[in-house]
């Protein structure tokens, strides 16, 4: 009776393994198909993506990517805020200094500005770029080109890196003359002139 309850032990414990290797055996055989499926599938777009590229033509694709990078250039110059910006160019310009010409450049969320000043003396441009700097919404300012009008005036090229991360400069308001005080006079009485003759 012993050997036959532990040849049935035996036996089962034989099926459960049968079983657990079919099963196994099974798995192995569908993820084998599923992973020859998707290398299958892995190839082909690979092939139409290739040939998608061979199709395209390169000229009107960096067409296109120029096309994109000057509207966002576009978005991005739409957010600088020129009157701020010439708010803080008209409390830093000496009187002896004109700004001939501005042109700012909005690339990957950096903002240069370039701008030719004009002025008698270079000392005066050198003070203009020294209180830029100081404001803390430009960063960088260096001359980049120098040279004399007709007239004999010095024409600099001055870059930027326009932050604008200060507090925005007040502007300035009207101020009203304050009028002057009136005297009041004695009254002149009655049958005399002012000069004293009746």
């Amino acid at each position: 009776m012993a050997i036959a309850v532990a040849g049935i032990i035996v036996l089962g414990v034989t099926a459960i393994n049968v079983f657990r290797m079919v099963t196994l055996s099974r798995q192995n055989t569908e993820l084998s198909s599923r992973i020859n499926r998707d290398h299958a599938e892995a190839e082909a777009l690979s092939k139409m993506a290739n040939d998608i590229v061979r199709r395209v033509d390169k000229d009107e694709l960096q067409l296109v990517v120029d096309s994109a990078r000057e509207a966002n250039a576009l978005i991005d110059q739409r957010t600088f805020s020129w009157t701020a910006f010439f708010n803080r160019i008209e409390t830093t310009m000496p009187p002896d200094v004109m700004l001939s010409a501005v042109r700012p450049t909005v690339r990957d969320g950096v903002t240069r500005v370039s701008m030719t000043v004009i002025a008698r003396r270079a000392e005066d441009i050198d003070e203009f770029m020294e209180k830029l700097e100081a404001t803390g919404a430009f960063e960088e300012v260096v001359p980049s080109q120098q040279d004399r009008t007709d007239e004999g005036l010095y024409r600099v090229a001055v870059e930027s890196i326009y932050t604008g991360t200060v507090e925005e400069p007040p502007a300035t308001e009207p101020t009203t003359p304050t009028p002057a005080p009136v005297t009041p006079t004695a009254p002149t009485p009655a049958g005399k002139k002012p000069g004293g003759k009746v």
